[in-house]
């Protein structure tokens, strides 16, 4: 599933609300850029609401030289604001964009205002506007898009962001590295080739998680789920467990030949660190 490529390793961000989550996010990057990730991402929030703290948040790790990867989702955007982002990104040395489709802000109906409806639509104007600059990233759905109507319809719509231009896909997080494993199999079945890499949520806070997974379609195993129930309030045995879930997960995707991890760290470095140090792994 590699082609024998070196492994990558990688870690999201989000744009911090406060100046004090600001201050605390610098400590966090500090001691997860110590352990030499490929680079790190930067979330983008529905029609572009976190604009300006994913700008100062990819400037400050691009001040510190840092590789980074800005989200890019194009939903109720123009051409020429798009256009205008790119340019901002490319003047700055990145070389690697997450091209999204996001989603509108909550309260503005289901209309798609803008030039762009979808992610492959937006892969498409990058490539045109410039080339092979950036690498560009693409979301994959192992257990599915929550929107599409069927696996089928899925794969199609995947397979159309690869062929406007895509280099690699980051999948949404995960639990079953069974449904990892068929959605590259099933990929690879259209020709597809472009690295897979899987999304990893470690597990902090159930109540949290349960309300992310409902909302984005992402499966948490009954056994896993009924085990976490049953801890009610007591952190300390949520993370425990939650900690052995993403271990063994990671395990498995790695054995199985994963071309690396991609870690969705909500702000935090313990957890992710926890996971990175007892997988042994390196930069």
């Amino acid at each position: 599933m590699t082609d024998h490529l070196p492994l990558s390793f990688s870690f999201e961000l989000f744009p911090p609300k406060t100046p004090e989550g600001s201050a605390k996010l610098k400590t966090v990057i500090a001691e997860l850029a110590a352990r030499g990730p490929e680079f790190f991402s930067v979330t983008y929030g529905a029609g572009g609401s976190t604009r300006e703290g994913t700008f100062e948040t990819v400037d400050w790790l691009r001040a510190q030289g840092i590789d980074t990867a800005p989200h890019l989702a194009c939903i109720g955007s123009n051409q020429e604001e798009v256009r205008a982002l790119l340019n901002r990104y490319r003047d700055q040395g990145i070389r690697r964009i997450v091209a999204l489709r996001g989603d509108l802000p909550s309260g503005t109906g289901t209309g798609t205002s803008g030039d762009f409806r979808y992610a492959n639509e937006l892969v498409e104007f990058i490539r045109a506007e410039h080339g092979a600059h950036f690498h560009i990233e693409i979301a994959a759905y192992p257990e599915y898009h929550p929107q599409a109507p069927n696996p089928a319809r899925d794969l199609e719509n995947f397979k159309r962001k690869v062929e406007a231009g895509a280099d690699s896909a980051i999948t949404q997080y995960f639990y079953n590295a069974d449904a990892y494993f068929a959605f590259v199999d099933s990929v690879r079945a259209l020709g597809i080739s472009i690295p897979i890499v899987p999304g990893i949520m470690p597990i902090t806070n159930y109540t949290q998680l349960a309300r992310f997974s409902d909302a984005c379609g992402a499966e948490i195993p009954r056994w896993a789920r009924r085990r976490l129930e049953g801890y009610g309030d007591d952190l300390e045995s949520i993370r425990a467990f939650g900690h052995e879930v993403g271990l063994r997960l990671c395990r498995n995707l790695l054995a199985g030949g994963a071309p690396g991890l991609h870690f969705y760290t909500m702000n935090q470095s313990g957890p992710t660190l926890r996971l990175w140090d007892d997988l042994g792994l390196t930069g």
